[in-house]
């Protein structure tokens, strides 16, 4: 063999696998880079839509509009006071959440009734009462059917019907809006893991620099 050819040496095992750590270390490093980067612009491209303008009244007795909301982050349902179907599972979803969420006075938990003519203002406060919900965290809805239809219907894009019995068959989803009015999620209230969800999504927006 010519003294004078250059033989490559090969490297030990200990080398390779050396390699193929720091190798391995730089794709998780850019893997979890890249998510972070995607979490942090999903937020952003999240909005589904622009919650209308309403005026409806509260368990209290008060005139709510959405300005009212303003600045606030809020979690919406629907439901009716004497609903025996999936209203009580709902409540059940809220109730959660405000438990959950009772220390942060930046999020608020809207119930808009389907059943206005039933839910007078005096019907929701009992209701929220024997709930035990906090009226200045979570806030019960009615108006006139024609504007809480309009606005569940054409506004949050929902789906609201008579059925033939007469009772309403309503969305079960559960909405969260940010501090501008901005619908940014809908999360099915028959999912076991609603409640984690929304939380953190809430999250997320708690983080979101807010906007005038």
């Amino acid at each position: 063999m010519n003294s004078n050819t250059f033989q490559p040496k090969s490297l030990s095992a200990s080398w390779w696998i050396l390699i193929f750590l720091i190798t391995g270390l730089l794709i998780g490093a850019a893997f979890i880079s890249f998510h972070r980067s995607e979490r942090r612009y999903s937020i952003k491209e999240l909005p589904i839509g622009e919650v209308p303008d309403f005026s409806f009244t509260t368990q209290e007795g008060k005139t709510m509009t959405k300005a009212d909301l303003h600045g606030k982050i809020w979690i919406a349902d629907f439901i009716f006071t004497r609903c025996v179907g999936p209203c009580p599972m709902l409540t059940s979803r809220m109730m959660e959440l405000s438990s959950k969420l009772a220390k942060n006075h930046e999020v608020k938990l809207i119930s808009v009734s389907v059943d206005p003519a039933y839910d007078t203002p005096e019907v929701l406060a009992d209701y929220a009462r024997n709930i035990h919900a906090n009226p200045q965290q979570w806030i019960f809805l009615t108006g006139p059917l024609p504007q809480i239809t309009s606005f569940i219907q054409g506004g949050m894009k929902q789906p609201l019907a008579i059925e033939s019995d007469g009772a309403p068959a309503h969305s079960l989803r559960l909405m969260v809006v940010d501090r501008n009015g901005m619908i940014r999620s809908y999360s099915d209230g028959n999912d076991p893991e609603v409640v984690q969800k929304i939380l953190m999504k809430v999250g997320d927006l708690l983080r979101e620099p807010s906007q005038k």
